[in-house]
Parts: C-alpha cells; structure tokens; sequence
C-alpha cells in the first residue's frame, strides 16, 4: 500500500478531498476551485462508478426513450473536470476514512492497488443506495435498483437480454411510478407492487388514491397492500417471477422502487454522527457536526425540515447540488449557509402530474400540530379556454394561527409546477390568508381568474376560522 504525501504544513498548498463525483461532490469541488486556483487548493476527488457530474433524475427517462442519449445526463466529463485542475480518479473507491489521521484509504477497483490520502479539509458526498429486501432471490440477475447511471445501463443491457415483456415495478413511490412509465413506453406489460394502501406514500392516502385510479387508467396493473415475500427464479438463475403472500407475478426484470438510504457506511465507521434516519449530520454551513474539517452534502446528510422543525433525509439533485455550492465556498474560506427544506418534490406517470410540499397529514399529527384540511376540484386554465385540465388539490393549514403546512396536488398538465407557489409561501411562513391575495400572473391560457391554490387557500381560511371556534 502507498501513501499519498501529506500537505498543509509548512507553507504547502492545502487539500481537499472529495468522496463521490456526483452532484454534491462536484459542485463542492467545482466552486472551491473557482474560489481558490491549484497553488493555494489541490482538489483530490475518488469516484467508484464510470460516470460523474450526471442527472440521476433523469435516468427513468433514459431509459423509458424519452432521452435518447445516456451523455445527454451528464453535465460535465471526468475531463471536464480535470481540465479544472481537479485530480479525479475513477473507477477508485474509499474503503476507510481515518478522522483522527485526517486521511482516507482507496482503492483502484481496476488493478486492486490501494493508497493512503492526506487531506486538511474532506468533503463526503457519498449518495444514497437503493433499500434492496433481504429476501430470496433479491440479487438474482433481472433484479434492478435504480439509482445511478451504471445501474441504469444494468437494467437497459437486462431489458436487451430479457426473453419476454412482462415487468414488475416492487414499490410505488417516486422512483417506482417513473420506472412504470419508462417500461410502459417501452412496450412492457408492467405491474406494480406495492406494500402500501396506496400508491406514492409522501401523498395522504386519498390523494394517493387519485394516483392508483390514473394509473390503471394507463395500463398498469397496480397491486397495493401487498408484501413480497420472495424472487422466483428460472432454470438459469434469472428472476422469473415476484412473489406475494397473496399471488405470484410473472417478470422477465423486476426494478425496486421501495426507495433509498443515506449511503453513510464508512461515515459509521469512522464514528461520525448519524440522524434517526442514517444520514449524516451537519451544521447549517454543512459541516459535519462535531468535525471542523469535514463537510457532508447530497443523498447522505439529514437536512432540516423548515416546516415541522425536524431532521429529515430527502435523496434529491436540486438539495445536492445546492450542497455542493454552500460547502464549496466554505472549504475555500468563503462563507454560505443552507437553512432547511420544505419538502417540495414533483413526478409524472405519463400524462398525470403528482407534487407536493411540506406536511402530509401523519406528519402534523407527528410534529403534535393541530390543523384542518381542504380538497378542492379545478382546471389549469380557464374553463372555458381549450384543454383545460382538471387537477386536485389538498392543503393543510395550522388550526388557530392558519398558517399554510402543506400542499398537495394531482392532476394533467399544468397541475404540478404549481406547488412551487406554495413551497415559496410555506418558506415565508405565510398564513392561508396572506396567500389568498398572492399577485399571480393570470391569462386564460395559464390560470382561471383564481389559481387553483389560491382556491385552496380561500376554502382552508373558512376552514380555519371554523374550526378555532
């Protein structure tokens, strides 16, 4: 084993290493060195995959044909970035990071070479890894999780060699909707499997429900309430069926959409500090709490919830790559802050639109706030106006004070970029009546004379005023 020599003393030029080569831990990279150039800042980054700086958003519309080009996902090359003065190896995996030596170890995942690396300031963006079951069969070949562009070339070869077009999709929240609209556009007779009442379980289940009707109405035969209990497989190993308590599902490729944890392994080894949730825990200029030299940003860390007050963990580019900037201008002696999040996320299953932002109802009830609730029907531009759409939404609002908690909505086009209204209002901590007489932009192509939301808000003001009494 070789040892990459130390630095920061004596006059040397600092470093910074980064761990991951994706959104967050290029962005730090990227900004620190615009901020500092190579004679005061040697930037090391290790990333295991093939691929760096890329959209994992993107990749069920990759591979669903709606992006044609998997380079069309990648914002910046390994050259890109070396060009920058960034000495980024890839293909190399951290396997330790030694806190009190202030070093990591790596090792070349070609040739099996390993070395020791100094560093004066780390950064770990390390991701999120898809929750894979610990069932019979779950590792078979056919059996995909989704979370980087190498798992998404996986599952495309596993499509190419699949002898039939029968998918199932194991969970339905955002990844498991998408990958059943990528495998529809596909030609695959897909199923859904999923554990929950519902689908999409960051709605209430009523919205969720609304989700479950459009989906069927697309082809998709959707199993809620269900539990999987094994992966069959055929004479050559490969996933032939997914099995439930209650039925057996045939499947040429199986994809897991149950979700993902904070990728936070060696963070645990080096006892570095951990939320409930398993995701690295920092401070509000993203440093690791505890460590004056180590920052954490992306799928790995917990973020604060503006809403309820409390940590939660959210795997989603906009919040990496936000990371990235904040810690990047701190590791090269700048300063910058990430306050929290309200939880605004958007998705679609074909023409469907599915957003939300704040709290869902299990979550007030859990932050011990007393709240009403309003359901409102409405079309995306004036009614009378060709292609109206129709859309649902469902707010929640603080009983007493009214402020605005949380918004829902589902529906067909234009329903769900308008959550970013109440994501702006839930930021402010505006009330329901103060977002009641918000100056949005308004022509009957866009909008009836009173915006949906702002419908919600007006019924959630009556509601709260009602149930204060």
């Amino acid at each position: 084993m070789s040892v990459n020599g130390t630095s920061g003393s004596g006059g040397a030029r600092e470093r910074l290493v980064v761990i991951g080569g994706d959104a967050a831990g290029m962005s730090a990279a990227s900004q620190a060195r615009r901020l500092r150039g190579p004679d005061e800042l040697e930037i090391v980054a290790f990333e295991r995959g093939h691929f760096t700086s890329y959209s994992a958003c993107g990749i069920p519309y990759w591979v669903g044909g709606d992006v044609s080009d998997r380079d069309r996902l990648i914002a910046r090359t390994p050259e890109e970035h070396r060009r920058r003065a960034i000495d980024l190896r890839m293909r190399t995996e951290v396997t330790e990071i030694d806190v009190a030596g202030a070093r990591v170890r790596s090792r070349d995942l070609g040739s099996g070479a390993e070395e020791w690396t100094s560093y004066d300031r780390l950064v770990i963006a390390t991701g999120a890894r898809p929750v894979r079951p610990d069932l019979p069969g779950a590792d078979a070949p056919g059996v995909h999780g989704v979370q980087t562009l190498d798992d998404g070339q996986a599952l495309l070869d596993s499509l190419a060699a699949a002898g039939g077009r029968r998918a199932v999709v194991v969970g339905a929240g955002y990844i498991g909707v998408e990958m059943a609209e990528a495998l529809i556009n596909r030609g695959y007779e897909v199923t859904v499997v999923n554990r929950g009442k519902e689908p999409m379980s960051t709605l209430d289940p009523d919205m969720g429900r609304l989700v479950h009707t459009a989906m069927e109405g697309l082809g998709i035969t959707m199993v809620d309430d269900a539990e999987v209990t094994a992966f069959r497989t055929g004479d050559e190993g490969r996933v032939s069926a997914v099995v439930t308590k209650d039925a057996t599902y045939p499947a040429d490729v199986v994809v897991l959409g149950i979700g993902v944890r904070p990728e936070t392994t060696l963070a645990r080894a080096a006892g570095l500090p951990l939320g409930e949730h398993g995701g690295l825990l920092t401070d509000l200029a993203m440093r690791v709490r505890g460590h004056e030299d180590i920052w954490a940003g992306g799928d790995c860390v917990e973020v604060l919830d503006l809403v309820s007050g409390r940590e939660r963990h959210i795997a989603l580019g906009t919040h990496a790559n936000k990371h990235g900037q904040v810690i990047g201008s701190n590791v090269a002696g700048g300063y910058a802050t990430f306050p929290g999040v309200v939880g605004t996320a958007v998705s679609k299953v074909c023409d469907l639109e599915i957003a939300r932002t704040g709290l869902r109802e299990k979550d007030a009830h859990r932050a011990g706030l007393r709240f009403e609730t309003v359901t409102i029907e409405s079309t995306s531009r004036a009614g009378y106006y060709p292609d109206a759409a129709l859309m649902t939404v469902k707010m929640l609002a603080e009983r007493r004070t009214g402020r605005l908690l949380g918004v829902q909505i589902v529906g067909r086009e234009g329903a769900a970029k308008r959550v970013d209204i109440a994501a702006v209002a839930l930021t402010a901590g505006m009330t329901v009546e103060q977002m009641t007489m918000l100056d949005l932009g308004y022509a009957p192509p866009f909008s009836p004379v009173w915006d949906p939301v702002l419908v919600a808000a007006r019924k959630a003001v009556a509601k709260v005023r009602h149930g204060d009494r």
